[in-house]
């Protein structure tokens, strides 16, 4: 007998492979920039006005003095005029001796403030004074150079130029405070406290008869001199 023929297998159908789905490219997305502010003229002239503005006031404020100096300038003492009572005092001279305002009564004395000791100004007002002191004297009145120097720097000053009236030691300042002359004064641009070069002519009643404020040394002694001779 003739065998029969096994049906052929059937080969499976090979897919045929999808092509890939292109995915469409992004488009790249350019940044609009946006466009600049337009700033109007009248609010650029009013930024300027409030920048100038803030400059003055700064200004303003750097030109202003510290409170302390006004409270300084409203304490100063007033310089004694013409008429006023001569403040009384008690001090110290070159021998260690007291000399008062009361022993003085009945006499004219001249009383000149001076910086300090032994200092160009201060020297050649003590040394004019020293050369026209027998003058002085002769029309019976008495001088007294006055300072917040001690009294043995009075002792040097007085013998380096053999001064023949007495210097007054007023180391705490209150009779320089009394007779107005202690002043702010300035050197240089620097500010400081001290004595303004100021002479007093005192009668025998104890008042002020002259005063010569802020002194210039030249020539100071002979105007005096004159006013005594009147």
């Amino acid at each position: 007998m003739a065998k029969k023929k096994s049906p052929a297998k059937k080969r499976p159908l090979k897919r045929k492979k999808s092509a890939a789905v292109k995915k469409p490219k992004a488009k790249k997305r350019t940044a609009k920039r946006s466009a600049p502010k337009k700033t109007s003229v009248k609010s650029k002239k009013v930024a300027v006005k409030k920048t100038t503005a803030k400059k003055s006031s700064i200004k303003k404020t750097k030109k202003k003095k510290p409170a302390v100096k006004k409270t300084l300038q409203k304490q100063m003492p007033v310089l004694l005029q013409v008429g006023d009572q001569s403040p009384t005092f008690e001090l110290k001279n070159e021998k260690n001796e007291l000399v008062s305002s009361g022993s003085l009564l009945g006499k004219k004395f001249v009383l000149y403030f001076y910086p300090k000791d032994d200092t160009p100004g201060c020297t050649q007002e003590s040394c004019d004074f020293r050369d026209s002191f027998s003058r002085i004297q002769s029309l019976g009145v008495q001088v007294f150079g006055i300072s917040r120097d001690s009294v043995d720097s009075h002792v040097k000053f007085q013998q380096k130029y053999s001064l023949p009236f007495s210097l007054l030691s007023d180391e705490d300042g209150k009779i320089c405070e009394a007779y107005g002359v202690w002043k702010e004064k300035n050197l240089y641009g620097r500010e400081y406290m001290g004595i303004e070069r100021t002479t007093f002519l005192v009668d025998e009643n104890g008042k002020i008869a002259k005063v010569y404020p802020n002194v210039k040394v030249e020539g100071h002694v002979d105007q005096i001199m004159g006013d005594l001779a009147k």
